[in-house]
């Protein structure tokens, strides 16, 4: 049975711990931040950068690698507590909770089986949240309170489980949803649930979909097993698509420069002549990458190759795939780089995260600092001088003081 637990509470004053201002703009309320491409607003470096972090609160909320999300002074956290998937609301100053949503899960089998919580980072917009389960459940609920608004029991799961993140803009909350053999890319309406379109084509894959203007139009951009598409987000008609193969397990969400699209070793200008679309290939190189997507800083590349245990950070010019270094450090399996405006922050499954300068020249490090017990798979959320680290089980709030 899925139950809400209300425990809503007032609101603390928009002050960060510490004593920063809480804008608007540092929220964090999908996969990859506002505009999903991993730029962070508000954030200023100190002058001098402490040599520890300062915990202010640490709340178990269940097993995932999902992202935790934020919206405003509420943190929203997707896992798996026992039998069931719970989202579960937190005060963003103090961690204490305000709500929770539960409903019974599909219990993970095979290979896939080692992480047993949610990959699906959930979204939160027009006053609701909403999120993916494993085995293909799409929930939407109610911001403030928890209580569901629909759910949809769609049964629909990749090989290795969902892991498509939904992208929620304009009143609709889009979701590729699939087997191995086919999927859906589908638009629903977030207040009611009913389905607005759906584009029929190839199975999902491991990244998430991407909204972006495009010469003029508006376009859902995905990457499939097999190819790399455009749709319509008015609706969901195909406006282009070009072969592209990432691997045996895609999982590479694009990256969009303009009219430039780029995945995995490969870049792509979206043509349109008329009312048609075209990609025509810019550049074809190597993919340093695997499980991250980079962040695109003034024309470069930041992200982590490797496709073993460790990674390394690297730089890759944008404009023609060369690769511009390669750092000497091993950091974790898996993990991301944020734009924070003067430093990039990365944060990787070795739990430690890792601020440094932007260069086409090389590797520069300012500052290291170990934020968890437990490995991070998880995006951290970075607003003002607050850092919010996902570890297996927790949420912790750390502050730059």
């Amino acid at each position: 049975m899925r139950t809400p637990v209300n425990r809503f509470h007032s609101l603390f004053a928009a002050l960060v711990a510490g004593g920063a201002v809480f804008a608007a703009d540092a929220d964090w309320p999908q996969f990859r931040g506002p505009t999903r491409d991993n730029k962070v607003s508000g954030f200023r470096a100190p002058a001098t950068w402490p040599k520890t972090l300062k915990q202010g609160w640490k709340v178990t909320v269940g097993d995932a690698v999902a992202s935790p999300v934020l919206a405003g002074e509420t943190i929203y956290a997707f896992t798996r507590q026992g039998k069931e998937e719970v989202l579960t609301a937190l005060d963003a100053a103090t961690g204490k909770k305000n709500w929770e949503y539960r409903y019974e899960a599909e219990e993970l089998r095979g290979p896939a089986s080692s992480f047993k919580g949610p990959r699906s980072t959930p979204a939160v917009g027009d006053g609701k949240v909403a999120t993916l389960g494993v085995g293909g459940v799409v929930s939407c609920v109610d911001a403030k309170t928890g209580k569901e608004v629909w759910q949809k029991k769609t049964n629909a799961k990749p090989p290795f489980y969902t892991s498509d993140s939904p992208l929620v803009a304009e009143g609709l909350c889009v979701i590729h949803l699939g087997d191995r053999q086919k999927g859906e890319l589908t638009a629903f309406d977030l207040g009611k649930g009913d389905v607005k379109w759906k584009w029929a084509g190839d199975a999902p894959s491991y990244g998430s979909p991407v909204l972006a203007t495009i010469s003029g139009v508006k376009q859902v951009v995905v990457v499939t097993p097999k190819n790399l598409v455009g749709v319509s987000f008015s609706d969901g008609k195909l406006l282009w698509q070009t072969p592209f193969m990432a691997g045996r397990y895609p999982t590479g969400t694009p990256v969009v420069d303009g009219d430039t699209v780029i995945v995995p070793g490969r870049a792509f200008a979206i043509v349109r002549t008329g009312d048609k679309f075209e990609a025509k290939e810019l550049w074809k190189g190597q993919a340093p990458h695997q499980y991250n997507t980079p962040v695109l800083k003034e024309g470069v590349l930041y992200g982590l190759s490797g496709r073993g245990k460790s990674t390394k950070l690297y730089a890759q010019d944008a404009k023609t795939g060369k690769v511009l270094w390669e750092g000497k450090d091993e950091h974790g399996e898996c993990g991301a780089v944020l734009d924070a405006g003067s430093v990039l922050l990365e944060q990787s499954s070795d739990s430690d995260l890792v601020a440094f300068k932007p260069s086409k020249t090389g590797y520069e490090e300012i500052a290291k600092y170990k934020v968890a017990d437990s490995p991070t798979w998880a995006m951290p959320i970075v607003a003002g001088n607050r850092i919010y680290v996902k570890d297996r089980e927790s949420i912790t709030l750390w502050t730059i003081e």
